[in-house]
C-alpha cells in the first residue's frame, strides 16, 4: 500500500514571535490570549508526498488562543489537566481533514522567556495533533494519547519520541476497506486500524450517542430538517469534542446527501464575525464566546448543553407520514421497553415476554447502525419513486413539480403541506445527489437498494454487506529492542524536533530582535516592521513550487466567482443599493480574507478585463461608492503583504472608472483613494517606475526619453490621487536623479506636474489633509498630542456577505507584516509621561455589559456619594465587577458572582445594582455589602435591558418579548406588558410620566403607559430590527438596521422625520440637550449631527474620525463622549461662550468641537460607557479587558 493513514504529526504553541490575538506584539502578562504558531511537524513539508498542513490548522487546534500560567498540570485541579478533542477542517474543494488534538500546559522555552521578559518557570498552552484524511477518530485519539502518555511517563520510552513518531507516520498504511486489519505498536502498546467495506454505509468512527444525549427527539428532527434545508446552523457547547462529534453525526444522518456549504465544526474564537455570513453554513462555537452585537438573523442556534434550539425564521415541518415514522422509530430505539409496554395495551401478550425482547444494553455500534438506517428509511419513503422524475438529458434535471404532484395524489395531502419537500428539492445537496446518481452506475447507492428491498418485503438490514475474515498486516519497528544498553528517554516537557541550521539561525534572529526591544521596565516595545520581514517560519514553510500549486487550486474558482459577481454588481437596478447587496458583500469577503492575495488581485483583474472588453467605465453614484470601498480594501490588503502588482493594477484601473456630477464633471475613483497610506511611501513609486520601465514596449528609443515618458505616467497618477504638489515633486525628482536625468528634463517634468495639479484643482478644488498613516495601525503618534482629521473618509465597509472565506483560503494573519505603509516611524526615544489610558484586568471572558454610575443616579441632599464615577462591568465569565477609577493601579473594588450565563445589562442607584443575564434571571445586589438581595425570576429568555427606578422598583426587558416591573421589597412582579412581542433589544422609560418605549426584532416601536397598563401606540415604519431608542419629553428617537433613524411624536403617534444619510445600520441615537439636536452613529463609522431648521430636520455636520461601528453616544450640556467597536474613542466639547453666539438661522450643532481622542489600540470592543462629569470613557473588549481613558491627562 502506498498511502498512509497519518499524514502529519504537528505541534502548535507559543513561537519565537509572540503577539496577542488583538495583534499587539510581545508579552503582556497572563491576562491576555496570544496567537498560536506551528512549532514542529513531521514530515517536513518539502519531504512529504502530501499537501502541506492546512494554513488554518494552528488557529483551529487552539481556538481560544494561548494563555500563560504560573503552574503546570495539577492532578488535583481538573481545569489544569490535558484535554483531548477532535476537529475537522474543510478545504476549498470540500474535502475533509481529520485532526485529533491534545492540549496541555507545557513549560515555556528558556530562550523565549529571556527574550520577552517572561517570568521563569512559566507555562503556556501547547497542542499536539495527528492529521489524517481518514475519518478514524478513535485510532487518531488512541495513538495521540499513547504518545502523550509515553512522553510524560516516569518509565520513559525505549527510543527518542520523535523517532517513534517518524516511524509511525512513515510506515502505518491505510487499510484496504473490508479486507485488511493493520496492527502496529507504539513502544509496547499494540494498536489496530481497519475500514468497513465500501459497499456499506460510509465509515463513521464516532458514536451517535452524544447527539442523542444532547437533543430530545423533536429537537433532533428540527436540527435534521434545518440541515436538509441548508439553513445557517450554529452549534453551541462548552466542550470542543462535543461540537465536532455532533456536527459529524448529523452529517452522517443525511446520507446519501452531502452538506455542500461551509463546514467548521469548531470555529476559532476570533472568527466569530463569520456567523453573520449570508450563505448557508454549519459551525460550532464554544459557549463562552460572546455573540452580542451580531445580527444572528435567520441563524438556527442549537444549544447542546441545554437542549434548546432558537430560530428567528420558521423551519417548515417534516410532512406526514414521515414525521410520525421518525418520531416512533427513534423513540423505539431509545426506549424500547416503554414502547413495548404501550403496545401491550393493544394486545393480550405477556409483559414479561415483551420485556425479554427489549434491549437494556448500553449504547453501542449496533445502535449507531440502527439509527442511520432509520434516517435512510425516512429518505426512502420521502423520495419514493423519485428516479422516474430525473430527465434523461445532458443536464439531468429533476422535475420537482411533477414529483410533488405525484406525492400529493398518493398521500392525499394539500400542496401547502409540501413546503419542506419543495425547499429540500431546491437545495444544492439534492442537486448534487441527482447529478451523482445520473452519472454513476448506482451499484453502491444504498438508498436505491433500500427502496428495492422494501418493495420486495425484505429487511432493511439485508442491504448492508457482511463482514468477511480480515487479513492481518503487522507493522513492526526494527529498531525497538535492538539497543543493548536498555536506555530510556524521559522528558519534563514535550520535546522539540531537531531543527536545521537555517531554522536555528532564524529563531536566534527573531529572539535577538525581541530581546533588543525590551526597555528597563521590562515591558516589550514593538520592533521596526522592516526587521521582521520574511522571518515568519510559517511564511517560509512552503517552497515556491508548493505555494504556486496551492494558489492554482484556488485561483481559478475565485476568479470565476469574482467575474460573475462583478458583472451582477454593475447590473443592479436603480432602486437597489450595491453596498447592501450580496454581490458587494461577497466580493468584499473574498478580498479581505486571503493572505495569498487571490481575492484582491482577482478583483482588480476582473475590472481590467472588463475595461479591455470595451466597457465605458462610467458608474452610478451608488456603484461608484461600492467600487471605491472595494478598491480601498484590495489595496490595503495588498500593502500588508507587499503585493505591489495588485496595488499597481488597482491604481491604473482607478484612473479609468468615474462618475459624473450634476454639472457633468467626471469624478474618478482614483481621487478617492488619497486616504490610503501606501501613497506616502516613496518605495512604492520607485517600484512602480521600475515596472513601467521593464514593461515598456519602446525600449529601443533614447533612454532619457523613455525615463521621462514613464515619469510622466507616474506624475499623472500622483496628481490624480491628489498628492500635494511638493510631496509629488520630491518623489519625481528623486527618481529622476537616480536615473541621471538632466535639468532640462526635470524642468519639463516640474512644469507638467504643476500643470496637472492646476487642472485637478480647477476641477475639484484643494484636497483635504490626510491623517498620518501610522495612526491607522495603532502605532505611537509622532505629534505631541493625539489628533485626528474629520475630513478623512472611513474605509470600513458594510459587513454584508462576510463569511467563512478566511478560514478556508487565508493563512494566519499573524504572518502579515506591513513593510510598505509603515516606512516612517517616530523615534522610539520619547519622554515618558503619565498615560491617559489605563487597562483594567480582571475578567476572563468578553465584556458584554458596561455601566457608569452617574452623578444623577447617586446624588442626594448630602451631595455626591463616593461611588459616583464608578464603572460596573459584566462579562461572559458570568461575573459583575465594580471599578473605582480614582484608585490608580487598584481599580477593582469587588466581584459579584451569582449568574450562570453571560451578563447583558447593568443599572444602579444609590444603594443597589441590578444585573440581567442570559440565564433568564435578574439579580439585585446591595452596593454597600456587595451581596445579592433578590433574584427576580419570571422571564423565559435572556434579559436584554434593566433599569433601577425610584421607589425600589426595577424595570426589565427580555428576548421573550415582555417588559416587567418588579417591587424589590416584596420580590414580586407588579406589572407585565408586551406579551407576544418579538425579542426586545432596547428600552426607554420616563419615571415621571410612566411612559415606556421598547423596540427590537419586530421592527415596531411600542409605546406603553405602564401605570395604566395600556398600549398607547405602535410606531410602524422601520423595515428591519430597531437597535437603539431614546425618549425625551414627547419625542422618541429610533435607530434601525434599515440604515435610517426616525423621529416620532408620542402624543400624535406619528413619524415626524426620517433621517437617512448613513451607509449601514444605525446602532445608537442621542439627543443633544443644549441645542435640541440629534446625533446618530452607524456601523459605517460616521457620526452625524442633525438639527431642526424651519420645521425640517437636516444633517449639519459629519464626523469621520472613527473607522468602525459607533457603539455609544453620550451627550451632556457641554460634553459629548463617543466610543466605537475598533477601540477608538473621542470627546467633543461645546464651549459655554458659544451658546449665545449662534444666530437664529445659523447651525447650532456645529458648536460641537473635537476636544481629544486617544491613540487607538488593536482590540474588538463590545460596549462603551462615558462619565462626562469626569471626562472619562471606558470600553469593554472581547479580550476581557477594559480600557479607561481620562481625557484631562496629558493635555
Amino acid at each position: 500500500m502506498s498511502s498512509r493513514i497519518f499524514e502529519y504529526f504537528v505541534v502548535c504553541g507559543i513561537g519565537p514571535e509572540i503577539q496577542t490575538l488583538d495583534g499587539e506584539k510581545g508579552y503582556h502578562g497572563t491576562g491576555y490570549k496570544y496567537a498560536v504558531s506551528l512549532l514542529d511537524q513531521f514530515p517536513a513539508t518539502d519531504h512529504s508526498l502530501y499537501p502541506p498542513p492546512p494554513p488554518q490548522l494552528s488557529t483551529c487546534v487552539l481556538p481560544a488562543g494561548i494563555e500563560f500560567y504560573d503552574s503546570g498540570i495539577d492532578s488535583n485541579d481538573v481545569s489544569t489537566c490535558a484535554r483531548s478533542y477532535p476537529i475537522v477542517l474543510t478545504e476549498g474543494d470540500g474535502s475533509k481533514i481529520y485532526v485529533s488534538c491534545i492540549a496541555f500546559r507545557d513549560p515555556v522555552c528558556k530562550d523565549i522567556c529571556e527574550a520577552y521578559g517572561i517570568p521563569a518557570n512559566s507555562f503556556a498552552d501547547k497542542c499536539i495533533c495527528l492529521v489524517s484524511r481518514y475519518p478514524s477518530f478513535s485510532v487518531l485519539r488512541d495513538v495521540l494519547e499513547e504518545l502523550f502518555n509515553l512522553c510524560f511517563s516516569s518509565v520513559g520510552s525505549s527510543l527518542p519520541l520523535w523517532d517513534i513518531i517518524a516511524h509511525m507516520v512513515s510506515n502505518v498504511p491505510l487499510p484496504t476497506p473490508g479486507k485488511d486489519r493493520v496492527l502496529f505498536a507504539i513502544d509496547n502498546c499494540l494498536l489496530s486500524v481497519e475500514a468497513p467495506p465500501k459497499e456499506g454505509l460510509p465509515h463513521a468512527d464516532i458514536s451517535f450517542q452524544h447527539l442523542m444525549q444532547c437533543l430530545d427527539v423533536d429537537n433532533l428532527i428540527k436540527l435534521f430538517t434545518a440541515v436538509l434545508l441548508e439553513r445557517r446552523i450554529l452549534l453551541r457547547s462548552n466542550k470542543y469534542a462535543l461540537l465536532t462529534l455532533v456536527s459529524e453525526a448529523i452529517c452522517h444522518l443525511i446520507y446519501p446527501f452531502r452538506w455542500q456549504h461551509v463546514y467548521i465544526p469548531l470555529l476559532f474564537f476570533k472568527g466569530v464575525e463569520y456567523i453573520d455570513a449570508p450563505t448557508p453554513y454549519m459551525m460550532g462555537l464554544h459557549s463562552g464566546v460572546d455573540t452580542f452585537g451580531l445580527t444572528m438573523d435567520g441563524v438556527v442556534i442549537v444549544d447542546l448543553e441545554y437542549n434548546q434550539i432558537t430560530i428567528t425564521e420558521e423551519i417548515p415541518p417534516v410532512p406526514e407520514p414521515e414525521l410520525g415514522f421518525l418520531r416512533g422509530e427513534i423513540t423505539r430505539l431509545l426506549h424500547p421497553k416503554i414502547v413495548q409496554i404501550d403496545q401491550l395495551k393493544k394486545s393480550s401478550g405477556n409483559v414479561f415476554d415483551l420485556h425479554g425482547k427489549g434491549s437494556s444494553r448500553p449504547w453501542g455500534q449496533e445502535h449507531d447502525i440502527q439509527l442511520r438506517l432509520i434516517f435512510l428509511k425516512f429518505f426512502a419513503s420521502l423520495l419514493s419513486g423519485y428516479r422516474n422524475f430525473i430527465e434523461n438529458s445532458a443536464t439531468h434535471v429533476f422535475n420537482s413539480q411533477a414529483f410533488l404532484k405525484k406525492r400529493a395524489r398518493s398521500t392525499n395531502q394539500p400542496p401547502e403541506s409540501m413546503t419542506m419537500i419543495s425547499q429540500f428539492l431546491d437545495s444544492q445537496g439534492f442537486s448534487d445527489y441527482v447529478e451523482r446518481v445520473a452519472t454513476s452506475d448506482g451499484n453502491f447507492n444504498l438508498l436505491h437498494k433500500l427502496q428495492d428491498a422494501i418493495g420486495r418485503g425484505q429487511s432493511p438490514a439485508a442491504i448492508l454487506p457482511s463482514q468477511g475474515e480480515l487479513e492481518i498486516i503487522t507493522i513492526s519497528d526494527p529498531e525497538v529492542g535492538s539497543e543493548g544498553s536498555g536506555a530510556k528517554y524521559c522528558y519534563d516537557r514535550f520535546p522539540s524536533n531537531i531543527r536545521t541550521e537555517e531554522q536555528e539561525e532564524e529563531r536566534r534572529v527573531i529572539l535577538a530582535t525581541a530581546s533588543g526591544n525590551i526597555d528597563h521596565s521590562g515591558k516589550y516595545a514593538p520592533s521596526l516592521p522592516s526587521l521582521a520581514v520574511g522571518l515568519d517560519p510559517r511564511a517560509e514553510s512552503l517552497s515556491p513550487r508548493e505555494r504556486a500549486a496551492e494558489r492554482e487550486r484556488m485561483v481559478l474558482d475565485i476568479k470565476v466567482k469574482l467575474q460573475g459577481l462583478w458583472v451582477r454588481l454593475l447590473k443592479l437596478g436603480a432602486t437597489e443599493d450595491p453596498l447592501s447587496s450580496f454581490e458587494y458583500g461577497t466580493i468584499l469577503a473574498l478580498i479581505e480574507s486571503d493572505a495569498e492575495g487571490i481575492g484582491g488581485s482577482g478583483f482588480v483583474e476582473c475590472i481590467r478585463e472588463h475595461i479591455h472588453s470595451g466597457w465605458q467605465c462610467r458608474l452610478t453614484e451608488e456603484q461608484f461608492i461600492a467600487v471605491r470601498e472595494l478598491l480601498k480594501t484590495a489595496i490595503s490588503r495588498a500593502a500588508s503583504r507587499n503585493d505591489l502588482a495588485t496595488i499597481r493594477d488597482a491604481l491604473e484601473v482607478s484612473a479609468e472608472m468615474y462618475k459624473k456630477d450634476s454639472n457633468n464633471v467626471p469624478d474618478y475613483i482614483q481621487r478617492q483613494l488619497i486616504s490610503l497610506s501606501i501613497w506616502d511611501d516613496s518605495r512604492f513609486w520607485e517600484a512602480y517606475f521600475e515596472n513601467l520601465m521593464e514593461c515598456s514596449s519602446s525600449k529601443s528609443v533614447n533612454y532619457v526619453i523613455l525615463v521621462t515618458t514613464q515619469l510622466f505616467i507616474v506624475a499623472s497618477h500622483m496628481a490624480g490621487l491628489g498628492i500635494p504638489d511638493n510631496d509629488a515633486w520630491n518623489v519625481i525628482e528623486t527618481i529622476g536623479e537616480k536615473n541621471n536625468l538632466g535639468f532640462k528634463q526635470l524642468i519639463k517634468l516640474r512644469g507638467l506636474l504643476s500643470h496637472i495639479q492646476q487642472l485637478r484643482i480647477g476641477y475639484w478644488g484643494f484636497s483635504a489633509g490626510k491623517v498620518q498613516s501610522i495612526l491607522s495601525y495603532g502605532l505611537p503618534s509622532p505629534r505631541p498630542q493625539d489628533a485626528t482629521d474629520e475630513s478623512q473618509q472611513t474605509t470600513e465597509a458594510s459587513g454584508v456577505g462576510r463569511s467563512w472565506v478566511q478560514s478556508m483560503f487565508s493563512r494566519d494573519a499573524a504572518s502579515r507584516i506591513n513593510s510598505l505603509s509603515r516606512a516612517q516611524l517616530p523615534s522610539p526615544v520619547q519622554k515618558k509621561i503619565q498615560s491617559s489610558v489605563r487597562i483594567l484586568k480582571g475578567h476572563s471572558g468578553a465584556i458584554t455589559a458596561l455601566h457608569c454610575v452617574t452623578r444623577r443616579e447617586v446624588w442626594d441632599l448630602v451631595g455626591d456619594r463616593e461611588d459616583a464615577g464608578f464603572f460596573i462591568s459584566g462579562s461572559t465569565d458570568c461575573t459583575v465587577k465594580i471599578w473605582d477609577p480614582s484608585l490608580r493601579g487598584a481599580e477593582l473594588r469587588t466581584t459579584l458572582k451569582g449568574h450562570t450565563r453571560p451578563i447583558r445589562a447593568i443599572s444602579s442607584d444609590r444603594g443597589r445594582i441590578v444585573s440581567g443575564s442570559d440565564d433568564h434571571s435578574v439579580i439585585v445586589w446591595d452596593k454597600h455589602v456587595f451581596q445579592p438581595l433578590e433574584e427576580l425570576k419570571g422571564h423565559d429568555a435572556p434579559v436584554s435591558c434593566v433599569r433601577m427606578l425610584s421607589g425600589e422598583r426595577v424595570l426589565t426587558a427580555s428576548h421573550d418579548g415582555t417588559v416587567k416591573m418588579w417591587d424589590v421589597r416584596t420580590d414580586t412582579c407588579v406589572a407585565t406588558v408586551g406579551r407576544g412581542l418579538s425579542a426586545i433589544l432596547c428600552m426607554e422609560y420616563d419615571d415621571s410620566t410612566g411612559i415606556l418605549a421598547v423596540a427590537g426584532r419586530d421592527t415596531v416601536a411600542n409605546i406603553w403607559d405602564i401605570r395604566a397598563g395600556r398600549q398607547m401606540h405602535k410606531l410602524q415604519g422601520h423595515t428591519k430590527w430597531i437597535r437603539s431608542i431614546r425618549m425625551v419629553g414627547d419625542t422618541v428617537l429610533t435607530g434601525s438596521d434599515d440604515w435610517t433613524a426616525r423621529v416620532w411624536s408620542i402624543s400624535r403617534g406619528s413619524c415626524d422625520a426620517v433621517l437617512a444619510c448613513h451607509a449601514g445600520p444605525i446602532l445608537c441615537v442621542e439627543h443633544s440637550p443644549a441645542d435640541k439636536g440629534i446625533i446618530t452613529g452607524s456601523i459605517d463609522g460616521i457620526l452625524r449631527f442633525w438639527e431642526n431648521e424651519e420645521g425640517r430636520i437636516k444633517c449639519t455636520k459629519n464626523v469621520t474620525i472613527h473607522s468602525a461601528s459607533i457603539l455609544s453616544i453620550n451627550a451632556g450640556e457641554h460634553w459629548l463622549g463617543i466610543g466605537a467597536s475598533d477601540n477608538s474613542m473621542s470627546l467633543f466639547h461645546r464651549p459655554q461662550e458659544r451658546l449665545g453666539s449662534f444666530s437664529s438661522t445659523g447651525s447650532k450643532m456645529a458648536g460641537w468641537q473635537l476636544y481629544r481622542t486617544p491613540q487607538k489600540t488593536l482590540a474588538v470592543v463590545r460596549c462603551v460607557a462615558s462619565d462626562l462629569d469626569r471626562k472619562r470613557i471606558c470600553s469593554g473588549g472581547r479580550n476581557g479587558l477594559l480600557r479607561l481613558w481620562e481625557a484631562t491627562i496629558n493635555i
